[in-house]
């Protein structure tokens, strides 16, 4: 009878009733947003809205015994297959897309490489990860955690505090001791770099431009040596910083405001808006052009006075250690809007001017030099020959002097290469050889020649600021890459790409409530990313470094209004420790682990990474692992997100905080 009546169509259609209101409710259950739980955040993006949108997932707070589950399904049956296998999709469910042709119309006509097995992630990393849940092959990369370093290294720029390369240099007269001199394979940086004792947070920006704490810097040379020229001050347990410098004691405004007097052409942050402060003392020049919107890379060696860009950095202005020796500084051709020098102590005209010729390089067509110096107003003998010297120089350099008042002198460089073909035969010094890149920098010497300018006018034709920020340069056609068709369509899509992960990153990780100053972008690409901090109004500055083994864009970042350095992150970056809030670091280092140790690179990371501040890695799953291990065993809190292309995707963001040490 029982069975008789479990075969009769009422039972079947309760069953049948009963499957599909629980198939229902399962489904509502795991979509329903609204049920009060806390859960994981993560980004993603709808078709459907112009911005990303916030999703929760229903993991959160939940653990797993990963391990007991896998054992439990490893001892039950496999599952039977289905009777009736969905059919497959359509042939053309996925729209195919081409490349733009030199017609400007879009083609499927194209060569594809060869497959490369190494570009591509393993299926095994393909996974999605909780936020802090075990890395499944961490096994495989057990690190030992790293020892921290002697505390007489709390300083430490390993390329420039070689000591034993620096004895070995076979001359030191033209200043070669302070260069990059870098420790040779497996005698570079293996610890942590300790704080100095007594070290806090520093002092946030704005007031920081005034103050910082004197146990961050602890050092009073500069206050011994420069208190009367009102650079600096001890006042109990700061240093306080009036503004002045040794040729503008009345302050860095009321020098500022006697420039533009002078040449009327020079609007700061129009115009000029990228200045070089060659032997910057505490940066005090850079700090008040900032107000102005000008952007101010100060630059001086690490000598007597060796703590000037420790300062500069403690208050949270641009700067970075370098001198004008023997190499290329690491800026590309046509850089900077104003170069500036007061009482730098170089001697422009030495060795057929081969200084100055770096700074003509560097400088942009049309550009102005500004020099402050006792030549320039003084009347002794000897003075006045290194004036003449000068002028003479920057006659043959084609340069074209405006001004003299005061304690300061105003050249501008010329915008064509009319005069240089026009100078008499056999002037001194000549035209560099057509061979000759002036964007190739990376250990390239001086050479005592004119490096001319682009035919074409490259260089010279960038708009006023704002503007700049987001109109793509003439220079962008120059750049070595392999997309020789529309690049100004490249250059707006990664900066629509990092606007919208900045402002998922101000809305859900609440950015403009961190303590971010000093950034460090450490694979730039056209600077996308710098320019997105601006356009969301974060008050930091970045220092876009682009590495040697991309593509040169440094003259497109350059071109925006923006500064940055060329570097290669198998060697250390020349800067102290400590000088960074954040550092970004975007698809680079699975680029450089094929090159050289990732532990290095990282361990570089902490040295310049400042206590209580943050590292965002982005990059392929395939090497998550290995970098969590090495950031736990240097003591970074590590944290792994998904990307805003969701749990599936072959990417992840490490977001890793850095504690500070007590020794």
């Amino acid at each position: 009878m029982k069975s008789h009546f479990l075969q009769t169509p009422i039972f079947l259609k309760i069953t049948a009733f009963f499957f599909v209101a629980v198939t229902f409710f399962f489904f509502g259950k795991q979509w329903s947003q609204s049920d009060g739980y806390h859960h994981l955040i993560f980004f993603t993006t709808s078709t459907t809205v112009s911005s990303p949108q916030v999703f929760i997932s229903p993991n959160f707070n939940l653990s797993f015994n990963n391990s007991a589950l896998i054992a439990q399904i490893q001892t039950l049956e496999p599952p039977q297959p289905s009777v009736s296998p969905p059919p497959p999709p359509p042939v053309d469910l996925v729209k195919k897309f081409g490349i733009v042709n030199e017609n400007g119309t879009m083609s499927e006509e194209f060569e594809v490489g060869e497959f490369d097995p190494d570009m591509v992630d393993s299926e095994s990393d393909n996974e999605t990860r909780i936020e802090n849940s075990a890395m499944p092959n961490a096994q495989n990369f057990a690190i030992k955690r790293f020892r921290v370093c002697p505390s007489a290294m709390s300083e430490y720029i390993p390329c420039l505090d070689n000591a034993e390369a620096i004895r070995n240099l076979e001359s030191t007269e033209r200043g070669e001791r302070f260069e990059r001199h870098c420790p040779s394979q497996g005698k570079g940086l293996d610890c942590v770099v300790p704080p100095p004792k007594g070290y806090r947070s520093p002092i946030p920006w704005p007031k920081s431009r005034d103050e910082v704490w004197y146990n961050n810097v602890p050092h009073t040379r500069l206050v011994d040596d420069k208190g009367g020229q009102n650079w600096i001050s001890k006042d109990k347990d700061k240093f306080k910083f009036p503004g002045g410098g040794t040729q503008f004691i009345h302050g860095a405004d009321q020098y500022l405001d006697h420039i533009s007097k002078m040449v009327p052409e020079i609007t700061f942050g129009q115009h000029v808006r990228v200045a070089l402060d060659v032997g910057c003392g505490v940066a005090s020049f850079g700090a008040y052009l900032l107000s102005r919107n000008v952007i101010t890379m100060s630059v001086a060696p690490k000598d007597v006075h060796e703590n000037q860009i420790q300062f500069a950095l403690e208050r949270g202005v641009p700067a970075m250690v370098a001198a004008f020796a023997t190499r290329r500084l690491l800026y590309p051709s046509q850089a900077f809007d104003l170069i500036h020098c007061s009482r730098c102590r170089i001697n422009w005209t030495r060795d057929d001017g081969i200084l100055l010729l770096e700074v003509n390089r560097i400088l942009r067509a049309g550009g102005y030099f500004v020099w402050a110096a006792q030549p320039v107003y003084k009347h002794e003998e000897a003075l006045e020959e290194q004036w003449e010297e000068m002028v003479n120089l920057t006659t043959r350099l084609c340069w074209k002097f405006l001004k003299k008042d005061g304690y300061v002198a105003i050249w501008q460089k010329p915008s064509d290469n009319s005069c240089y073909v026009n100078r008499e035969a056999g002037i001194k010094p000549p035209l560099c050889d057509p061979s000759d890149d002036p964007d190739n920098i990376w250990y390239v010497n001086l050479k005592a020649c004119i490096s001319p300018l682009p035919e074409n006018g490259y260089g010279a034709n960038v708009t006023r600021w704002p503007e700049r920020l987001q109109t793509p340069s003439d220079r962008l056609q120059s750049i070595k890459i392999d997309a020789f068709i529309s690049r100004k369509e490249l250059f707006k899509a990664e900066s629509k790409y990092w606007n919208e992960i900045i402002e998922g990153y101000v809305r859900a990780l609440h950015w403009k409530k961190m303590k971010l100053r000093n950034v460090l972008d450490m694979r730039a690409g056209f600077g996308g990313f710098a320019a997105a901090l601006i356009d969301h109004k974060l008050d930091s500055w970045v220092m876009n470094v682009v590495p040697v083994s991309g593509p040169n864009t440094l003259p497109v970042i350059f071109d925006r209004g923006l500064i940055g350095v060329m570097h290669d992150w198998c060697e250390p970056f020349d800067t102290y420790p400590r000088t960074y809030d954040l550092l970004h670091a975007a698809n680079l280092l699975s680029v450089e682990k094929k090159r050289c140790n990732v532990s290095s690179i990282m361990l570089e990371m902490d040295r310049i990474l400042r206590p209580g501040g943050r590292a965002y890695i982005r990059d392929s799953l395939a090497i998550m692992d290995e970098l969590v291990e090495i950031g736990k065993a240097m003591g970074w809190q590590v944290t792994l997100r998904d990307t805003a292309e969701g749990p599936h995707a072959s990417y992840r963001v490490l977001v890793c905080d850095k504690h500070l040490l007590r020794v």
